[in-house]
C-alpha cells in the first residue's frame, strides 16, 4: 500500500489496554504452553498495529512539524503510551514467569526471554509520569531544532540547508555558514540548556526509582544491550583513541596540504578537495532514479526491495521548512514496510541516505519477507547499523551513477569520512557517560567536558572563535544526545564491522555479499556477540580488532591518496 493511502485513526488505548489485560489473564490461567502462545500471537498483532499507528504519527509529524493535527497526535501519544506500557509489562511478566517457560523457549527462543528480562528492568508504574515528561522534552527539542531558520545568501533557509555552503570552495562562505549556524544555536542557548538539564534529571530520577545506580545502566538496558556492558564500550573507545586518532591526525594534515590552508579550522573540516567536495550529478529526482537503478542491478534481493520502496512511496527525503532535522529509517509493521526519512541538501550526504538508510530498510524488508517474528525482526542497534554502514560500501561499484567523473573523489572522501567519524562517535559516547555520572553538572561544566574530549579525540580541531562551537556547546546539535541517549557508539562498532565487510569486497565481491546476507538474514535472532562471529567477522571490542582494521584502512587510503 502507498504511504499516502495508509490511514491513521487515533487508537482507542482504553480498549487496547483492556484487551491486553485480558490476554495477561489468559496467560496466567492457561493450562498449556499452546494456550499461552495463542495469547502471545494476539498480543503481537496488537503491538504491531499500535506501533504502526505511532510511527505514522512520528513520520508525518517529522515531515511537517507545523501540521497541527499530527502535532496534537504526537502530544496524545507522548502522554498516553507510557500509561499503556504498564499493561504491556504486566503481560510480559506473566509470560516470563510462565510454568511452561521451557516449552515456550523452544518455540520463541531463549533470546526472547533474555530480552524480556532486560526490558522488565526498565519499567515500573512509578516512572510513568517521568516517561511522559521525557517524551515531552524530546519532542520540544525536535520542534525547536526544526524551527531554526536563518537568513543566508539572500534567502531564508532551514538550518539543515546550510550543508552545501559548509562545503563551498570559498573559505569565507564556509566560515559564514558555520558562523550563521552557531549564532542560530546561540540564540536558543537558554532553551537548549534547559531542555537538556531537565532530560538529564528526569532520566536520572527514573533510574533511581528503578534501582539503578544512575541512568547509564538503565540506558544500556533500554537499548536492549544483551551481550556487553560499559566496560566493553570503554575498552572499545580506548582502542579508538589509541589506534584511530593518530591515523586521523595524519589524514587531517594531508587534507590541510591538499586544500592549501596554513591551519585547518573547524569550517575546513569537511572540505576535502581544493576544487570542492564531490557532489551528486543531477536533480533530486535524477538521484532517486539512479538509486532505483543501482539496487535493481546489485542483486535479485535488492531489486525486489527497491521496487517495493519506490512503488509504495516509502520515503521522504527532500529538505523543506518545518521539516524535522536528520534522517532515520523506521517501520510500519502492519504493512511489512520500512520508511526512510531524510533531508536532501545537494551534497554527497544525499547519496549516503540512499545507501545508509536504505540499508536499514533492506534489512527490515528481508526480515518481514522471511516471516521472522516481530520481536526478532530488528537486532540490537549496533547490529542494525552494520546493515546500513556496510551497504554504503557494498554499493561502491554503482557510485558512478551519482558522481560521474567525481566518483574517485567520492570513494576516497567516503572512506576518510568513515574513519574520521570513529573518534567523533566515541567522543559523543564518553561525553554522555560523564554527564550521567555527574547529573548535577552546570551547563558550562558540560561544555567544558565536551571541550576537553575534543582534545582527546580531535586534537587537530581549531574552532577559531566561532559562536556556539568555540565555547564547547557543539554537542547540542547532535540530536542523539537529546533524543536517543547512548545510541551513538553503536555507529562506531558497526563501522568497524562494515570496514571488515568492505575489505572482503575488495578481494571478492561475491563472497562479501554472501557474508552480508548471512549476517542480515539472521535479523535479531542472535546477539551481536554471536552474530558477528557467525558471519566470520571480528567483534569491535575484541582486543586487537580496531588496530587490525585501522592498519588496513590506512594502507588503502595511502594507496588511493588524491
Amino acid at each position: 500500500m502507498r504511504f499516502s493511502e495508509m490511514k491513521y485513526e487515533r487508537p482507542d488505548l482504553t480498549a487496547i489496554g483492556a484487551e491486553i489485560e485480558g490476554l495477561t489473564e489468559r496467560v496466567r490461567s492457561a493450562a498449556s504452553a499452546g494456550e499461552q502462545k495463542e495469547a502471545f500471537d494476539r498480543f503481537e498483532e496488537l503491538s504491531a498495529h499500535l506501533s504502526t499507528l505511532a510511527n505514522l504519527v512520528y513520520i508525518r509529524n517529522s515531515v511537517n512539524t507545523k501540521d497541527e493535527f499530527y502535532e496534537k497526535e504526537t502530544e496524545f501519544l507522548d502522554e498516553n503510551l507510557p500509561i499503556l506500557q504498564e499493561k504491556t509489562e504486566a503481560f510480559y511478566a506473566a509470560l516470563s514467569d510462565s510454568l511452561f517457560r521451557s516449552e515456550l523457549e523452544k518455540d520463541l527462543g531463549g533470546l526472547f526471554f533474555t530480552n524480556l528480562e532486560i526490558q522488565r528492568r526498565t519499567f515500573s508504574p512509578e516512572i510513568i509520569g517521568l516517561l511522559q515528561e521525557e517524551n515531552k522534552l524530546t519532542t520540544e527539542y525536535q520542534r525547536l531544532y526544526a524551527s531554526c531558520v536563518v537568513d543566508f545568501d539572500g534567502k531564508k533557509l532551514p538550518i539543515t540547508k546550510l550543508g552545501p555552503y559548509k562545503m563551498s570552495s570559498d573559505r569565507a562562505v564556509r566560515h559564514a555558514a558555520y558562523e550563521t549556524e552557531g549564532a542560530c544555536f546561540d540564540s536558543h542557548r537558554a532553551e537548549l540548556d534547559e531542555i537538556y538539564d531537565k532530560l538529564v534529571h528526569v532520566r536520572t530520577e527514573m533510574a533511581k526509582k528503578l534501582g539503578y545506580e544512575n541512568f547509564i545502566p538503565l540506558a544500556y538496558d533500554r537499548l536492549g544491550r544483551n551481550c556487553y556492558g560499559a566496560e566493553e564500550v570503554k575498552a572499545f573507545r580506548e582502542q579508538i583513541a589509541r589506534e584511530i586518532v593518530p591515523i586521523v591526525r595524519r589524514v587531517k594534515e594531508q587534507q590541510k596540504e591538499r586544500i592549501g590552508v596554513d591551519k585547518l579550522r573547524f569550517y575546513d573540516d569537511i572540505f576535502v578537495f581544493p576544487d570542492g567536495n564531490p557532489k551528486p550529478q543531477g536533480t533530486s529526482d535524477e538521484i532517486l532514479a539512479a538509486g532505483r537503478q543501482m539496487y535493481r542491478e546489485m542483486s535479485p534481493e535488492t531489486a525486489e526491495f527497491i521496487d517495493f520502496m519506490y512503488d509504495n512511496e516509502l520515503f521522504d527525503v527532500l529538505a523543506k521548512e518545518g521539516k524535522a532535522p536528520g534522517g532515520y529509517c523506521t517501520d510500519l509493521a502492519d504493512y511489512d514496510a520500512p520508511f526512510v526519512f531524510s533531508n536532501f541538501n545537494g551534497t554527497s550526504a544525499d547519496v549516503d541516505v540512499l545507501t545508509h538508510e536504505m540499508g536499514h530498510a533492506f534489512a527490515f524488508y528481508r526480515a518481514a519477507k522471511n516471516g521472522i517474528m516481530m520481536e526478532y525482526r530488528n537486532p540490537t542497534y549496533e547490529a542494525c547499523e552494520v546493515h546500513s554502514m556496510s551497504m554504503e560500501f557494498l554499493t561502491s561499484e554503482h557510485h558512478g551513477k551519482f558522481f560521474g567523473p567525481e566518483t574517485e573523489k567520492y570513494e576516497f572522501s567516503h572512506c576518510e569520512d568513515a574513519l574520521v567519524f570513529l573518534p567523533y562517535g566515541s567522543m559523543v559516547d564518553e561525553f554522555q557517560h560523564i554527564v550521567y555520572e555527574n547529573p548535577d553538572m552546570k551547563p558550562e561544566e558540560r561544555n567544558e567536558a565536551w571541550a576537553n574530549l575534543e582534545k582527546k579525540y580531535r586534537p587537530y580541531m581549531d574552532f577559531d572563535n566561532l559562536p556556539f562551537y568555540s565555547r564547547g556547546a557543539g554537542w547540542q546539535r547532535q540530536t542523539h544526545i537529546y533524543q536517543n541517549p547512548f545510541y551513538y557508539i553503536d555507529y562506531c562498532m558497526a563501522q568497524t564491522v562494515a570496514f571488515q565487510i568492505w575489505m572482503k569486497m575488495l578481494d571478492n565481491k561475491e563472497e562479501a555479499w554472501k557474508t552480508y546476507m548471512k549476517y542480515t538474514d539472521k535479523a535479531g535472532s542472535m546477539t551481536f556477540a554471536e552474530l558477528v562471529p557467525y558471519a566470520g567477522l571480528d567483534l569491535p571490542y575484541a582486543p586487537g580488532c580496531v588496530g587490525k582494521v585501522a592498519a588496513k584502512i590506512a594502507e588503502w587510503l595511502e594507496e588511493h591518496r588524491i
